[in-house]
Protein backbone atom coordinates (compact mmCIF):
# COMPACT_ATOMS: atom_id res chain seq x y z
CA UNK A 1 0.00 0.00 0.00
CA UNK A 2 1.21 3.35 -0.87
CA UNK A 3 2.22 5.71 1.85
CA UNK A 4 -0.70 8.19 2.72
CA UNK A 5 -0.68 11.92 1.83
CA UNK A 6 -0.64 14.05 4.01
CA UNK A 7 -3.46 16.87 4.54
CA UNK A 8 -1.00 19.29 2.65
CA UNK A 9 -0.03 17.18 -0.33
CA UNK A 10 -3.70 16.63 -1.06
CA UNK A 11 -4.49 20.67 -0.85
CA UNK A 12 -1.79 21.06 -3.15
CA UNK A 13 -2.94 18.54 -5.64
CA UNK A 14 -6.59 19.74 -5.73
CA UNK A 15 -5.22 23.38 -5.83
CA UNK A 16 -5.95 24.67 -9.55
CA UNK A 17 -7.78 23.41 -12.31
CA UNK A 18 -8.13 19.53 -13.13
CA UNK A 19 -10.57 17.65 -15.00
CA UNK A 20 -12.88 14.15 -14.05
CA UNK A 21 -12.69 11.35 -15.55
CA UNK A 22 -15.73 10.22 -17.88
CA UNK A 23 -15.78 6.64 -18.35
CA UNK A 24 -15.86 6.30 -21.95
CA UNK A 25 -17.92 3.13 -23.60
CA UNK A 26 -17.62 1.26 -27.14
CA UNK A 27 -20.36 1.30 -29.63
CA UNK A 28 -21.71 -2.17 -28.10
CA UNK A 29 -21.90 -0.66 -24.45
CA UNK A 30 -18.72 -2.39 -23.02
CA UNK A 31 -16.75 -0.16 -21.05
CA UNK A 32 -13.79 1.31 -23.58
CA UNK A 33 -10.58 0.55 -21.19
CA UNK A 34 -7.77 1.66 -23.50
CA UNK A 35 -10.40 4.75 -23.91
CA UNK A 36 -10.17 5.65 -19.70
CA UNK A 37 -6.83 5.33 -19.87
CA UNK A 38 -6.60 7.95 -22.63
CA UNK A 39 -8.74 10.30 -20.40
CA UNK A 40 -6.59 9.71 -17.88
CA UNK A 41 -3.41 10.53 -20.05
CA UNK A 42 -4.94 13.24 -21.73
CA UNK A 43 -5.82 15.06 -18.05
CA UNK A 44 -2.37 14.43 -16.49
CA UNK A 45 -0.55 15.53 -20.00
CA UNK A 46 -2.68 18.71 -19.59
CA UNK A 47 -1.91 19.84 -15.80
CA UNK A 48 -4.41 17.70 -13.83
CA UNK A 49 -2.58 17.11 -10.89
CA UNK A 50 -5.48 14.72 -9.39
CA UNK A 51 -7.25 12.21 -11.57
CA UNK A 52 -11.16 12.44 -9.98
CA UNK A 53 -13.48 9.77 -10.59
CA UNK A 54 -16.81 10.78 -9.62
CA UNK A 55 -20.27 9.21 -9.59
CA UNK A 56 -21.79 11.63 -12.13
CA UNK A 57 -19.32 11.98 -14.79
CA UNK A 58 -17.83 8.82 -14.36
CA UNK A 59 -20.96 7.06 -15.14
CA UNK A 60 -21.60 5.33 -12.45
CA UNK A 61 -25.39 4.65 -12.81
CA UNK A 62 -24.32 3.12 -15.79
CA UNK A 63 -22.11 0.61 -14.17
CA UNK A 64 -22.56 -2.99 -11.68
CA UNK A 65 -20.58 -2.62 -8.75
CA UNK A 66 -17.99 -4.75 -10.19
CA UNK A 67 -17.41 -2.48 -12.77
CA UNK A 68 -17.25 0.43 -10.64
CA UNK A 69 -14.41 -1.13 -8.67
CA UNK A 70 -13.21 -2.15 -12.58
CA UNK A 71 -13.16 1.63 -13.60
CA UNK A 72 -11.17 2.34 -10.00
CA UNK A 73 -8.47 -0.11 -10.52
CA UNK A 74 -7.57 0.94 -14.46
CA UNK A 75 -7.61 4.09 -13.06
CA UNK A 76 -5.00 3.86 -9.93
CA UNK A 77 -2.83 1.34 -11.89
CA UNK A 78 -2.59 3.24 -15.23
CA UNK A 79 -2.11 6.46 -12.95
CA UNK A 80 1.22 4.72 -10.94
CA UNK A 81 1.79 7.85 -8.83
CA UNK A 82 1.62 10.69 -11.90
CA UNK A 83 -1.25 12.20 -9.91
CA UNK A 84 -3.33 11.80 -6.69
CA UNK A 85 -6.43 9.40 -7.47
CA UNK A 86 -9.83 10.38 -5.87
CA UNK A 87 -11.81 7.18 -5.92
CA UNK A 88 -15.77 7.54 -5.81
CA UNK A 89 -18.78 4.97 -4.54
CA UNK A 90 -22.84 5.51 -5.38
CA UNK A 91 -25.17 5.88 -2.79
CA UNK A 92 -23.63 2.99 -0.78
CA UNK A 93 -25.07 2.49 2.48
CA UNK A 94 -22.30 2.82 5.35
CA UNK A 95 -21.24 -0.84 5.49
CA UNK A 96 -20.98 -1.34 1.81
CA UNK A 97 -18.98 2.12 1.30
CA UNK A 98 -16.07 0.82 4.34
CA UNK A 99 -15.68 -2.50 2.18
CA UNK A 100 -15.46 -0.64 -1.31
CA UNK A 101 -13.39 2.17 0.41
CA UNK A 102 -10.90 -0.86 1.46
CA UNK A 103 -11.12 -2.46 -1.63
CA UNK A 104 -9.96 1.45 -3.43
CA UNK A 105 -7.30 2.17 -0.86
CA UNK A 106 -5.96 -1.63 -1.68
CA UNK A 107 -5.48 -0.97 -5.30
CA UNK A 108 -3.87 2.85 -4.74
CA UNK A 109 -6.82 5.32 -4.49
CA UNK A 110 -5.31 8.30 -2.40
CA UNK A 111 -9.00 9.70 -1.13
CA UNK A 112 -12.36 8.21 -1.63
CA UNK A 113 -15.20 10.77 -2.58
CA UNK A 114 -18.09 9.29 -0.40
CA UNK A 115 -21.82 9.98 -1.81
CA UNK A 116 -24.18 8.59 1.05
CA UNK A 117 -27.58 7.83 0.20
CA UNK A 118 -30.58 10.34 1.71
CA UNK A 119 -33.41 9.52 -0.35
CA UNK A 120 -36.61 10.77 1.21
CA UNK A 121 -34.28 12.92 3.78
CA UNK A 122 -33.53 9.82 5.21
CA UNK A 123 -30.33 10.71 7.32
CA UNK A 124 -29.34 12.71 10.21
CA UNK A 125 -26.29 14.83 11.17
CA UNK A 126 -25.45 12.52 13.31
CA UNK A 127 -26.29 9.35 11.23
CA UNK A 128 -23.99 10.91 8.26
CA UNK A 129 -20.90 11.70 10.51
CA UNK A 130 -21.15 7.87 11.63
CA UNK A 131 -21.09 7.10 8.33
CA UNK A 132 -18.17 9.16 7.09
CA UNK A 133 -16.37 7.87 10.33
CA UNK A 134 -16.50 4.45 9.52
CA UNK A 135 -15.46 5.15 6.06
CA UNK A 136 -12.70 7.14 7.24
CA UNK A 137 -11.39 4.62 9.05
CA UNK A 138 -10.38 2.52 5.79
CA UNK A 139 -9.43 5.75 3.43
CA UNK A 140 -9.04 9.76 3.71
CA UNK A 141 -12.57 11.14 3.14
CA UNK A 142 -14.06 13.76 0.64
CA UNK A 143 -17.56 15.14 1.19
CA UNK A 144 -19.61 16.06 -1.88
CA UNK A 145 -21.85 18.82 -0.60
CA UNK A 146 -25.02 17.82 -3.91
CA UNK A 147 -26.04 15.63 -0.54
CA UNK A 148 -27.23 18.45 1.20
CA UNK A 149 -28.73 20.31 -1.78
CA UNK A 150 -32.45 18.58 -1.29
CA UNK A 151 -32.25 19.52 2.59
CA UNK A 152 -31.57 23.13 2.14
CA UNK A 153 -28.51 25.34 3.30
CA UNK A 154 -29.82 24.83 7.29
CA UNK A 155 -29.08 21.22 7.13
CA UNK A 156 -25.91 21.17 5.25
CA UNK A 157 -23.95 23.81 7.19
CA UNK A 158 -25.06 21.99 10.81
CA UNK A 159 -23.99 18.57 9.08
CA UNK A 160 -20.64 20.37 8.32
CA UNK A 161 -20.34 21.52 12.24
CA UNK A 162 -20.97 17.97 13.07
CA UNK A 163 -18.58 16.35 10.82
CA UNK A 164 -15.54 18.88 12.02
CA UNK A 165 -16.29 18.15 15.58
CA UNK A 166 -16.69 13.99 14.98
CA UNK A 167 -14.37 13.08 11.86
CA UNK A 168 -11.15 14.18 11.47
CA UNK A 169 -10.32 12.48 8.85
CA UNK A 170 -12.24 13.91 6.42
CA UNK A 171 -9.59 15.57 3.94
CA UNK A 172 -11.54 17.65 1.21
CA UNK A 173 -15.06 19.26 0.23
CA UNK A 174 -16.29 19.20 -3.38
CA UNK A 175 -18.95 21.75 -4.06
CA UNK A 176 -22.08 21.42 -6.56
CA UNK A 177 -24.47 23.21 -3.91
CA UNK A 178 -23.08 26.93 -5.21
CA UNK A 179 -24.43 30.62 -3.96
CA UNK A 180 -24.81 30.99 -0.58
CA UNK A 181 -24.29 28.04 1.13
CA UNK A 182 -20.89 27.32 -0.96
CA UNK A 183 -19.83 30.86 0.44
CA UNK A 184 -20.35 29.91 4.29
CA UNK A 185 -18.91 26.71 3.37
CA UNK A 186 -15.89 27.41 2.08
CA UNK A 187 -15.66 29.93 5.31
CA UNK A 188 -16.45 27.39 7.55
CA UNK A 189 -13.95 24.47 6.65
CA UNK A 190 -11.58 25.65 4.44
CA UNK A 191 -9.62 26.07 6.80
CA UNK A 192 -9.76 22.52 7.75
CA UNK A 193 -10.58 20.61 4.22
CA UNK A 194 -9.48 21.33 0.76
CA UNK A 195 -12.17 22.95 -1.17
CA UNK A 196 -12.70 22.86 -4.53
CA UNK A 197 -15.79 23.84 -6.85
CA UNK A 198 -17.57 21.64 -9.18
CA UNK A 199 -17.94 22.22 -13.24
CA UNK A 200 -17.38 25.76 -14.07
CA UNK A 201 -14.77 28.49 -13.45
CA UNK A 202 -17.90 31.04 -12.34
CA UNK A 203 -18.56 28.84 -9.96
CA UNK A 204 -14.67 29.46 -8.83
CA UNK A 205 -14.74 32.85 -9.23
CA UNK A 206 -17.68 33.19 -7.16
CA UNK A 207 -15.96 30.86 -4.13
CA UNK A 208 -12.50 31.87 -4.38
CA UNK A 209 -12.92 34.75 -2.25
CA UNK A 210 -14.26 32.96 0.44
CA UNK A 211 -11.33 29.95 0.57
CA UNK A 212 -11.47 28.14 -2.14
CA UNK A 213 -8.18 25.91 -3.36
CA UNK A 214 -9.03 24.89 -7.55
CA UNK A 215 -11.94 23.77 -9.68
CA UNK A 216 -13.52 20.64 -11.50
CA UNK A 217 -12.80 22.03 -14.76
CA UNK A 218 -14.42 20.99 -18.20
CA UNK A 219 -11.75 22.48 -20.18
CA UNK A 220 -8.79 20.39 -18.32
CA UNK A 221 -10.45 17.34 -20.16
CA UNK A 222 -10.35 18.74 -23.31
CA UNK A 223 -8.60 21.85 -24.15
CA UNK A 224 -6.53 22.45 -21.34
CA UNK A 225 -5.04 25.62 -22.49
CA UNK A 226 -8.22 27.36 -21.39
CA UNK A 227 -7.96 26.40 -17.69
CA UNK A 228 -4.69 27.17 -17.16
CA UNK A 229 -5.30 30.72 -19.22
CA UNK A 230 -8.04 30.82 -16.29
CA UNK A 231 -5.75 29.83 -13.57
CA UNK A 232 -3.24 32.38 -14.52
CA UNK A 233 -5.18 35.05 -14.24
CA UNK A 234 -6.14 34.19 -10.98
CA UNK A 235 -3.03 33.67 -9.69
CA UNK A 236 -2.06 37.39 -11.09
CA UNK A 237 -5.09 38.71 -9.21
CA UNK A 238 -6.64 39.56 -13.04
CA UNK A 239 -10.03 39.40 -12.46
CA UNK A 240 -11.11 41.26 -15.39
CA UNK A 241 -9.37 38.31 -17.41
CA UNK A 242 -10.51 35.83 -15.20
CA UNK A 243 -14.48 37.14 -15.67
CA UNK A 244 -13.90 37.61 -19.46
CA UNK A 245 -13.10 34.24 -19.71
CA UNK A 246 -16.23 32.92 -17.83
CA UNK A 247 -18.11 35.11 -20.67
CA UNK A 248 -16.02 33.75 -23.96
CA UNK A 249 -15.65 30.06 -23.14
CA UNK A 250 -17.54 28.82 -19.82
CA UNK A 251 -20.92 30.36 -20.70
CA UNK A 252 -21.56 29.62 -24.57
CA UNK A 253 -20.33 25.83 -23.71
CA UNK A 254 -22.87 25.36 -21.23
CA UNK A 255 -25.85 27.47 -22.89
CA UNK A 256 -25.07 25.19 -25.58
CA UNK A 257 -24.42 21.41 -24.48
CA UNK A 258 -27.64 21.04 -22.91
CA UNK A 259 -29.71 21.83 -25.82
CA UNK A 260 -27.61 18.84 -27.62
CA UNK A 261 -30.16 15.72 -27.85
CA UNK A 262 -29.33 13.56 -25.10
CA UNK A 263 -28.12 16.95 -23.09
CA UNK A 264 -24.73 17.90 -21.44
CA UNK A 265 -23.38 14.57 -20.96
CA UNK A 266 -23.84 13.06 -24.42
CA UNK A 267 -21.97 16.37 -25.21
CA UNK A 268 -19.15 15.31 -23.36
CA UNK A 269 -18.67 12.10 -24.78
CA UNK A 270 -19.00 13.50 -28.01
CA UNK A 271 -16.28 15.86 -27.48
CA UNK A 272 -14.03 12.92 -25.82
CA UNK A 273 -14.07 11.48 -29.89
CA UNK A 274 -13.47 15.19 -31.18
CA UNK A 275 -10.73 15.63 -29.46
CA UNK A 276 -9.55 12.10 -30.38
CA UNK A 277 -9.70 10.98 -26.92
CA UNK A 278 -12.18 8.24 -26.86
CA UNK A 279 -15.51 7.19 -28.95
CA UNK A 280 -18.47 9.24 -28.21
CA UNK A 281 -20.71 6.40 -27.33
CA UNK A 282 -22.80 5.92 -24.12
CA UNK A 283 -25.01 3.05 -22.82
CA UNK A 284 -28.56 2.52 -23.56
CA UNK A 285 -31.26 4.05 -22.73
CA UNK A 286 -29.14 7.19 -22.72
CA UNK A 287 -28.66 9.04 -26.14
CA UNK A 288 -25.32 9.00 -28.19
CA UNK A 289 -24.62 11.79 -30.55
CA UNK A 290 -25.57 11.03 -34.75
CA UNK A 291 -23.07 12.29 -37.25
CA UNK A 292 -25.28 15.04 -37.60
CA UNK A 293 -25.21 16.18 -33.80
CA UNK A 294 -21.24 15.40 -34.07
CA UNK A 295 -20.83 17.96 -36.58
CA UNK A 296 -22.94 20.92 -34.89
CA UNK A 297 -20.94 20.14 -31.73
CA UNK A 298 -17.40 20.53 -33.71
CA UNK A 299 -18.96 23.82 -35.86
CA UNK A 300 -19.55 25.10 -32.34
CA UNK A 301 -16.17 24.49 -30.62
CA UNK A 302 -14.13 25.61 -33.53
CA UNK A 303 -16.79 28.37 -33.60
CA UNK A 304 -14.72 29.34 -29.88
CA UNK A 305 -11.54 28.53 -31.54
CA UNK A 306 -11.13 25.36 -29.07
CA UNK A 307 -11.06 22.49 -31.55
Amino acid sequence: MQKEMTREEIRAALTGPFGSVRTPFLQNGDIDYDGLRNVIDFNIDGGSKTVLLTAGDSNYLLLDDKEILKVTQVATEHTAGRAMVVAADRYYWTDRSVEFGRQARQMGADVLMALPPDWASSCTSETLAEHFAAVAREIPVMVVTNIFSPRGMDFGLETLKVLLEQVPEIVAIKDDFCGQFARRMSLLVHPHWAVFSGGQKQNHLDLFPYGCDGYLSTYASYCPRIAHEYWAAIEEGRIDKARKMVETYDMPLFDFLPRLTGGFDAGMHGMLELYGIAPRWRRKPYHSLTDQEMDTLGSFLQGLSVL
